[in-house]
């Protein structure tokens, strides 16, 4: 029987955002983040980071994102490619909160970095 993960909850103890990854699977081949975020709260720093690569997935409500001066509006099914060092501010424009789901691996060929 596989094991489960309840990412809601563990979203919600920790702060709108959780990683399904190494201490869980036991590997560095892939992760997956599950996140929340309320209307009215700080964006959201969406950044795989170096030798990264992430799907950022819309999975209810409504995100607004900005990088710079550009923004984009995203509906759930929706989802946007981030590499590296690609930042963007996620936020919940409201009225509902938004849900998402970030499901990333590692850059081929990259070195290996997390912290």
């Amino acid at each position: 029987m596989p094991r489960t993960f309840d990412l809601p909850a563990r979203a919600l103890r920790q702060g709108g955002e959780t990683v399904l990854g190494l201490e869980d699977l036991g590997t560095h081949a892939c992760y997956m983040l599950y996140g929340v975020i309320n209307p009215g709260d700080e964006p959201r720093v969406l950044k795989p980071g170096e030798g990264h690569e992430e799907i950022i997935l819309v999975v209810s409500g409504v995100m607004e994102i900005r990088s710079g001066d550009q923004s984009q509006s995203l509906q759930p099914g929706q989802a946007i490619y981030l590499k590296g060092e690609e930042t963007w501010l996620a936020s919940a424009p409201g009225p509902l909160e938004t849900r998402y789901v970030a499901a990333g691996g590692h850059t081929p060929g990259a070195e290996h970095h997390h912290g």
